[in-house]
């Protein structure tokens, strides 16, 4: 993992040394093994790296190939390797010790323009072409890495966070007021629908699954491929046969990002999707002979929990029942006491480089790459993509489809099966089922902004940026959505912008502790694999979830694998953690809303409302209330305005 900068001048004439300099020292916020720099007359690339791959330990990026004029730099961890060792014909003494800074050169050299469409894994790269005179570069499909850039009549310059573009020429921060209004008007937890805007005037960003061009002082954005890209059905005879294709699959995608001469961790709730990533995890590990690092953000003791029966905020007998079934795991169950949303919320704004919404969970996640990195741990696996991959099976959407499929018979025997799991009555499960099958029976299919759900964006602002017109053909939570779940997933996997929010939050905070976070939920080989599925492997026999609960039986204990009782949710008790500190928040929103730098982009009436109904003393069970967001956000925008102003 490395932080990755350059310029290109098109005048011809080189970047000072002075620029360099700048572009490169607002780098040192982060460690680094090694720093590099390249120059060839008017262009320079740099490179702030973090050593993660066996192969990466001293490999010397930027990478210059003069023979046949190409120039590299790159974040990236390839994880078709030895695909792309046939595909390129590299001889075998060559594969073991091969950069993957070079596969990616190699590749270029072979399909040119093309290249990205034949890699798999976490990268941004980019490359210049000396002889075509011409600057490309592309950000993996799932936009685990970021790449930012400035472009304007002069010059193009780019880097894996904004702060050294800032610095490359002194350019002064402004409000990009599009952006931060679609921030505001999204009462969910996705950032922007706008992939290539960013918080600040002038600064773009290369979107996910997109690769750029710039020839002739020309910039060209292409999108080159989609994880949601339609793929063939795939019929086999049983479903032991469907079971196994899963774990191959599967397997392939954790295993090949287990490359680390440091330790591996992984991040473990008492769900499916983490437990999956560990027990697939663990045994290839073993044979290394290297433990699993897991880390399970918990409680503290004295947090009661206020949940419905359906979720359960504390996971431990869940996830203690996988670490004893899996084996070979260093278990880490943490509760940060010292730790709230409110307190680490300049820290995170420093990291995030903009307002994120990540409120209830910030300081965990922050904690945990904080260990992490104490623990030496160079990769994090993740499943935070399996809902929409390996675990997706909503079975009310699957029985209105086919009741929608008019298959009486089938449906039948699904609901009584489902009823007897989760203990509800087939009355009471028809009319849901009704409902969802023809949603549009009682109601015409058109979108409108929900009339009562509170708004932080300031009227004015959402007036002259006309925000809501636009989001209201978004499922972002702002109109009545006629959504199911198949409608979810493959908006999920689609939009762009689902995954350039998950790669930014990851990318952002990842880089300072230099721990690499990996999703092998997210892999385009198991997303493609779970999208040629038939439905039925996903739900059967009154089972949602059904494929990855089958295909683990031998990898998670039947407490995790069948569980269908309870649901995880943490970070519940966020605001428990906050009790004391109240009357600071309080305070500080009223400075908010007496303070004309904030006012012009907040719905001050709307804030001081949500003040009112939550009170002097917040219940813990707000935790997920839409006015604790409001106020929450508010601060957390309104702490950005005056870090910048």
């Amino acid at each position: 993992m490395s932080a990755i900068a350059g310029a290109l001048n098109f005048n011809e004439e080189p970047i000072c040394d002075e620029s360099i300099g700048n572009m490169m020292s607002a780098l040192r916020v982060y460690p680094s093994n090694d720093v590099g720099i390249w120059q060839g007359g008017s262009i320079f690339l740099g490179c702030h790296a973090q050593w993660i791959t066996p192969e990466s330990v001293n490999e010397q990026l930027p990478r210059y190939d003069g023979q046949h004029k190409l120039a590299i730099t790159a974040d990236a961890i390839i994880d078709n390797r030895e695909e792309l060792f046939g595909r390129l014909q590299i001889d075998f003494a060559l594969r073991k010790r091969m950069k993957d800074s070079e596969l990616i050169l190699l590749a270029y050299r072979k399909w040119g323009k093309d290249a990205p469409k034949y890699l798999i894994g976490d990268f941004a790269f980019v490359i210049w072409d000396e002889k075509k005179r011409r600057l490309f570069g592309a950000r993996d499909l799932a936009g685990s890495r970021t790449l930012y850039y400035r472009y304007c009549g002069r010059r193009f310059a780019f880097c894996t966070v904004m702060n050294p573009l800032f610095a490359l020429d002194g350019l002064k921060k402004e409000i990009n007021e599009a952006w931060l209004a679609e921030f505001l008007a999204i009462p969910i937890i996705l950032d922007t629908i706008d992939v290539h805007s960013t918080v600040y005037r002038h600064i773009g960003q290369i979107p996910p699954a997109h690769s750029f061009t710039v020839e002739d002082g020309k910039l060209v954005l292409e999108q080159y491929g989609s994880l949601a890209a339609p793929v063939e059905k795939l019929h086999l005879k049983s479903n032991e046969e469907y079971e196994e294709a899963f774990r191959e699959v599967f397997r392939e995608a954790v295993t090949s990002k287990l490359r680390t001469y440091r330790q591996v961790g992984a991040s473990l709730s008492g769900g499916l999707d983490s437990g999956a990533v560990a027990g697939f995890a663990a045994s290839p590990l073993r044979r290394e002979g290297k433990p699993l690092h897991t880390y399970s953000y918990v409680p503290p003791s004295d947090f009661v929990d206020w949940t419905s029966r359906w979720y359960v905020a504390d996971e431990r007998p869940y996830i203690q029942a996988a670490v004893e079934h899996i084996g070979n795991i260093k278990a880490n169950y943490l509760d940060f006491p010292d730790s709230n949303s409110y307190g680490v919320i300049d820290d995170v704004l420093g990291l995030m480089e903009a307002p994120y919404k990540m409120i209830e969970n910030s300081f965990w996640l922050k904690g945990v790459l904080e260990q992490a990195e104490r623990d030496d741990v160079g990769v994090l696996l993740n499943g935070g993509s399996g809902n929409y991959t390996v675990s997706w099976g909503p079975a009310t959407d699957y029985y209105a489809l086919l009741l929608r499929r008019l298959r009486f018979v089938h449906l039948y025997r699904e609901l009584k099966l489902y009823g007897k799991h989760m203990e509800i009555g087939r009355a009471r499960l028809v009319p849901i089922i009704a409902k969802q099958a023809f949603p549009f029976v009682t109601g015409p299919p058109f979108r409108s902004i929900k009339p009562d759900i509170p708004l932080l964006i300031h009227p004015d602002l959402a007036a002259r940026t006309a925000v809501l017109d636009k989001l209201k053909n978004y499922d972002v939570g702002l109109t009545e959505s006629s959504f199911d779940e198949f409608d979810a997933r493959d908006d999920h996997l689609g939009n762009p912008a689902n995954f350039n929010h998950l790669g930014t939050s990851a990318t952002k905070l990842s880089l300072r502790h230099g721990v690499r976070g990996r999703d092998p939920t997210s892999d385009p080989r198991v997303v493609r694999f779970c999208l040629s599925l038939p439905v039925e492997q996903y739900v059967q026999h009154g089972i949602e979830r059904s494929i990855i609960r089958r295909a683990t039986r031998d990898y998670l204990p039947d407490k995790v694998r069948l569980n269908v009782s309870v649901r995880g949710i943490q970070g519940a008790d966020w605001i428990h953690r906050m009790t004391s500190l109240w009357p600071d928040v309080t305070r500080e929103l009223e400075m908010l809303c007496s303070d004309s730098a904030a006012s012009q982009y907040l719905n001050v009436t709307q804030i001081r409302e949500s003040l009112a109904i939550i009170g002097r003393s917040p219940e813990p069970r707000l935790a997920y209330d839409q006015h604790m967001k409001i106020v929450m956000r508010s601060l957390i925008v309104y702490r950005f305005i005056r870090q910048i102003a």
